[in-house]
């Protein structure tokens, strides 16, 4: 009995061990993917990271130097678009299917938002441009934007139900025996409960969209100058490297290089902020 108690014990010990070797091992090569692409983005973009790349404008074509400010601030504002239009749907909507809706409703909006979120961005920018570009004749910011914002409506709702469904229902309890009405408790008490974890999750929302360069092609398609208001082609970090990526030009792609090295900075800027701001809501609800 004591020698078959010593094979089942070293049998799971020779078991956790190599287990933990095999994750451990993957959980390394996971990292060094990362670290692989930022040092090789890094290496190829540096000579072209400059003050002039995010205050110039790119130059003619064929032409050395130059810079993507145009493209900077015109990925700014397609998010701030995008962030305007997506983020309170999908709030909204993720109100609704914690608090109100029933069960039948709550799985059949569920079940379409999922199949929303799994539509290729390529559909979702040619719906942006037939609704959009081609009623308005033109390609502009705003339909950049709008076809941004499509995309972020899905993971908004289902990341606000479930930051909602995370508060305990003792406060909702506490707040309606006080004499709020049901609107007054989800917008004064859950949801300010609830904070962290939904700009937490707006923001890794933001970051998924920033990197898109499908729906950008077909709606706000790119421009080599400024792009003032809201209704004229817009140029993009993600559509920039696009066309400099597949240009003849040497020093384009090197532009390229540096632009992506600064896309994914951007977004993995905005994922670090998110896990803090989790980590953060985490240590309070310790304390």
């Amino acid at each position: 009995m004591s020698r078959m108690n010593m094979e089942i014990s070293l049998r799971r010990r020779v078991t956790n061990i190599v287990m933990l070797s095999i994750t451990g091992l993957f959980t390394l090569l996971t990292i060094t993917i990362l670290f692989c692409i930022l040092g090789y983005l890094l290496y190829h973009g540096i000579g072209s990271l400059s003050w002039s790349f995010f205050t110039n404008l790119p130059k003619p074509t064929g032409e050395a130097g130059g810079g993507m400010a145009n493209a900077i601030v015109g990925s700014g504002k397609i998010l701030l678009i995008a962030t305007v239009l997506g983020v309170p749907v999908g709030f909204l909507a993720g109100v609704y299917l914690s608090e109100y809706s029933g069960r039948t409703f709550a799985f059949v909006v569920r079940y379409v938002t999922d199949l929303l979120n799994g539509v290729p961005s390529i559909v979702i920018g040619i719906f942006a441009y037939a609704m959009v570009v081609k009623p308005m004749h033109r390609f502009s910011t705003l339909a950049g934007g709008i076809a941004l914002g499509i995309m972020m409506i899905p993971i908004a709702v289902r990341t606000t139900e479930e930051f909602l469904r995370a508060v305990p229902n003792s406060l909702r309890e506490a707040s309606l025996a006080l004499g709020a009405t049901k609107a007054t408790t989800i917008f004064t008490v859950v949801a300010p409960a609830a904070i962290q974890g939904l700009v937490s999750g707006m923001m890794l929302n933001l970051a998924r969209v920033a990197g898109e360069t499908a729906p950008l092609l077909f709606t706000a398609l790119g421009n080599m100058f400024w792009s003032r208001g809201w209704s004229q082609p817009s140029a993009s970090l993600p559509v920039m490297i696009y066309q400099y990526a597949i240009s003849p030009y040497e020093d384009y792609h090197q532009q390229a290089w540096a632009a992506g090295f600064v896309l994914l900075a951007l977004v993995l800027s905005i994922n670090v902020t998110a896990r803090l701001v989790i980590s953060g809501r985490g240590a309070t609800a310790r304390r």
